[in-house]
């Protein structure tokens, strides 16, 4: 840049060479910045995770303003019936949250449901680790080294304090595998309705393979005392500073484009879908509402993992990992900080099948999956305070 200004004054003298010979750097020094910025995800200094499930999930402000508007017009009626039996209030904070991560059009009003009451600026996310047996992942926790994540509403930065929790953790109980996190739809699927509420909202990602319960015990038991040390540390408090939202989708139910599965013991027609509601009602009401304990968290995996392989389903309960690793953690956060009983309330449970699907075809999302008696997922909306 400098030798261009020099050839350039000798074809022009009324040029000062001083003043062009700037003027070349600076141009330099801005074109560097672009490029950073750009190879580093529009950001400098970081890398950031983009979306990618751009159907299912609103990836756009103005597409998730018009969902979260028409999940309130056409079911808000459901959540207020909800809060009214608990008497929950608007302000009321969930310590943890049990929420659905299926297309906004289907889970609909059981995203706002569970997670319109976390009140916290950091939140601990505990997502399904799809794609696990891809990955060669178990038995470990799996982190992100992400910066932050692409949201409709903007970066949701990741929290500082990941590394401090991980930096209590045994090197032997986790692992960093940004690849999982990055084809990993459950996690995201939360985020643009945490960043509906809270612009600000920072989070740390994680999610949680194939373990048995023992393993999981033992490694939400590490996990809750590392997590602990840091609310004590940073002087926090568990619902209005940090939360824990652990991402599920129930059964998964069918006879048909389940990859040439059979999902349906209970048969595919209406009389079969009804048996299925009855057993998901049993494992929500035995299992996730009322005093927490290590029995119903027990009872829980009883219901949704083979006795003799930790790998395969009982039931075909999305969060079969997600779930049990989530409330160990709060059982066992509750202990270590010496806090009030934790108590799980029911806000709301539906399917694919169970109302009209929110439209948002007009909004460039959609479908990822049909919805019919031969292929629908249930849907969880719990809250612990």
């Amino acid at each position: 840049m400098v030798l261009y200004s020099h050839r350039l004054n000798k074809a022009h003298p009324k040029i000062k060479l001083k003043k062009m010979t700037y003027i070349s750097f600076r141009s330099y020094n801005l074109l560097l910045v672009l490029f950073v910025i750009l190879v580093s995800g529009g950001k400098p200094g970081g890398k950031y995770r983009d979306p990618v499930d751009t159907v299912g999930f609103a990836i756009r402000s103005w597409q998730m303003d018009s969902v979260m508007s028409r999940i309130f017009s056409l079911q808000g009626q459901k959540i207020v019936d909800a809060w009214n039996q608990h008497d929950i209030k608007r302000f009321t904070p969930w310590k943890t949250a049990i929420c659905p991560h299926d297309d906004y059009t289907y889970a609909g009003w059981l995203y706002p449901a569970a997670l319109r009451n976390i009140k916290a600026n950091t939140v601990i996310l505990i997502g399904v680790a799809h794609k696990a047996k891809k990955f060669g992942l178990a038995n470990r926790i799996v982190f992100e080294d992400f910066n932050g994540w692409k949201g409709p509403y903007g970066i949701a930065k990741t929290s500082e304090w990941r590394h401090k929790i991980t930096n209590y953790l045994p090197k032997s109980t986790y692992v960093v595998h940004d690849a999982a996190h990055a084809s990993e739809h459950s996690v995201e699927a939360l985020l643009p309705v945490l960043q509906y509420y809270n612009r600000k909202v920072q989070i740390i990602p994680l999610l949680i393979p194939y373990m048995s319960y023992e393993t999981m015990e033992e490694l939400a038991s590490s996990f809750a005392l590392s997590l602990s040390k840091v609310i004590q540390e940073q002087d926090l408090k568990w619902n209005s500073d940090l939360a824990i939202v652990i991402s599920n989708d129930a059964v998964h139910y069918g006879d048909e484009s389940w990859g040439g599965s059979n999902y349906a013991p209970y048969g595919s027609d209406s009389a079969g879908y009804k048996r299925a509601l009855e057993h998901e009602q049993e494992i929500i009401q035995t299992c996730l509402t009322g005093p927490l304990s290590k029995e119903k968290i027990r009872r829980f995996t009883q219901f949704t993992i083979q006795d003799t392989n930790y790998c395969t389903y009982k039931w075909t309960w999305c969060g079969r990992y997600s779930v049990p690793f989530g409330l160990l953690t709060t059982y066992y956060l509750e202990r270590a900080l010496h806090t009030d009983p934790v108590y799980g309330i029911l806000l709301g449970y539906g399917t694919s099948i169970s109302q009209p699907p929110v439209p948002v075809d007009d909004l460039k999302m959609g479908q990822t999956a049909p919805a019919t008696l031969r292929h629908w997922v249930g849907y969880v909306a719990v809250g612990f305070k």
